[in-house]
C-alpha cells in the first residue's frame, strides 16, 4: 500500500529537487502525475514554486541550452526538440538560443566534426563530407553552420599538404 503525499510534502519535495538544479514546469508535472497528485493540487504547487522562483521557465531554458551544447555538443535543432518536449514556450526558446553566440557554435562543432572525421572510412572527399554532414545533421546542427565547418577543414588540410 502506497503512502499517499500530502501538499506541503510535495512542495517540500519538489522545492528541494529545484534547490539542487534547474528543473521546468513539466518535469515537476510529471513527478506530481506520479505521485498521483490531483491537478489543482498540482496546479497550486506550481504556482507557488513559480512565486518563489523555484522554477523559472527562462533561467531553467538558458542552463539547458548551455549545458547541451558545451557539453552534449548538440545544435540549435536537437536542444529545440528538446525545449520543445519540456513544453517550454516558445517565445522562451527563440530568446534564448538567439543569444547563442555563433563563435561558439562554431568552436562546438569544428573539434567534433575533426574528430569524427578520424574514423570515418570513405572512398572519396565527397563521401567522407556527405557522412559528416550526415552525422552534424543527426547531431542538430544546420545545413549552413556543418558547411562553414567544412569549407574551414577543406582549406586547413589544403594548406597542411602545401606547406
Amino acid at each position: 500500500m502506497k503512502k499517499e503525499i500530502t501538499e506541503q510534502e510535495a512542495f517540500l519535495q519538489l522545492a528541494a529537487l529545484c534547490a539542487q538544479a534547474e528543473h521546468c514546469e513539466q518535469e515537476m508535472r510529471d513527478k506530481m502525475k506520479r505521485w498521483e497528485l490531483d491537478e489543482t493540487v498540482q496546479n497550486r504547487i506550481i504556482e507557488r514554486l513559480t512565486k518563489e522562483r523555484y522554477i523559472d521557465q527562462e533561467r531553467f531554458t538558458r542552463a539547458f541550452v548551455n549545458d547541451k551544447i558545451r557539453y552534449n555538443k548538440w545544435g540549435r535543432r536537437k536542444v529545440q526538440q528538446a525545449l520543445w518536449q519540456k513544453r517550454i514556450d516558445q517565445e522562451v526558446q527563440q530568446r534564448v538560443l538567439d543569444e547563442i553566440d555563433d563563435q561558439e557554435y562554431l568552436s562546438v562543432l569544428r573539434p567534433l566534426l575533426k574528430q569524427k572525421r578520424k574514423s570515418i572510412k570513405a572512398q572519396s572527399d565527397y563521401e567522407l563530407n556527405q557522412k559528416l554532414v550526415r552525422f552534424a545533421l543527426s547531431r542538430g546542427f544546420t545545413f549552413d553552420i556543418i558547411r562553414q565547418c567544412l569549407d574551414v577543414d577543406d582549406e586547413m588540410e589544403y594548406a597542411d599538404e602545401t606547406d
